[in-house]
């Protein structure tokens, strides 16, 4: 899949308010300072599309990006919609504003309709993590499809990031019979953005 053009759509308090349901839909997200903003920025070969920043809770909106891409100098252009959804996890907010965050993510989640796929991310430099396996089995209990997308490759040893992969994966399969894909990425290299492109090109044509 290349990448034609990503540019900024619009930001919405609620699922009600964004944009029509009029062509597939994927969306991002992960912990606070996970690394969203930077593998979208990678993804799209933008680095200025999704503002990166050192605070986490900085994305308290549902964010959609517009996307034009195709499948070779010939193939037919798509359009379809990324989106940043808020992280879950620590951010510095009242406890209401956290509830809210929360409720307006799961509203989106389970009444969006052209939603495709979710792309939950994962810090890879850690071993599995608590609210991660909670917030993956809430999406098994809602029957959302989802990818797993480890992030930070390239700021651990791949041993390291091997294992905390196949632990994390482990743990699932302690509840999981059967397990999502999964993707190793690194913003800084430029891992794994072929095989996420590929993930939504194959998604593209059998919508």
């Amino acid at each position: 899949m290349q990448i034609n053009k990503a540019s900024y759509l619009v930001s919405s308090p609620d699922w009600e308010k964004c944009p029509p349901a009029d062509r597939p839909e994927y969306a991002f997200i992960g912990r606070s300072n996970v690394g969203k903003s930077s593998l979208i920025n990678m993804l799209t070969a933008n680095q200025k599309l999704a503002k990166t920043s050192g605070t986490p809770g900085k994305t308290q909106l549902i964010n959609h990006f517009e996307v034009l891409s195709q499948n070779g100098a010939g193939g037919q252009v798509q359009k379809w919609y990324l989106v940043d959804l808020p992280g879950y996890g620590f951010a510095k907010v009242s406890q209401a504003q956290r509830k809210q965050w929360t409720k307006m993510i799961e509203n989106y989640l389970r009444k969006r309709e052209n939603l495709v796929n979710l792309f939950v991310l994962i810090d890879g430099r850690h071993a599995p993590q608590k609210i991660d396996l909670d917030f993956v089995n809430q999406l098994g209990d809602w029957e959302l499809p989802f990818t797993l997308v480890f992030t930070k490759a390239d700021k651990e040893n791949q041993r390291t990031v091997a294992k905390n992969v196949k632990d994390f994966l482990q743990e699932m399969r302690k509840t999981w019979q059967f397990l999502p894909a999964h993707v190793v990425t690194s913003a800084v290299k430029g891992q794994g953005r072929e095989k996420l492109l590929q993930m939504i090109a194959d998604m593209n044509a059998g919508d």
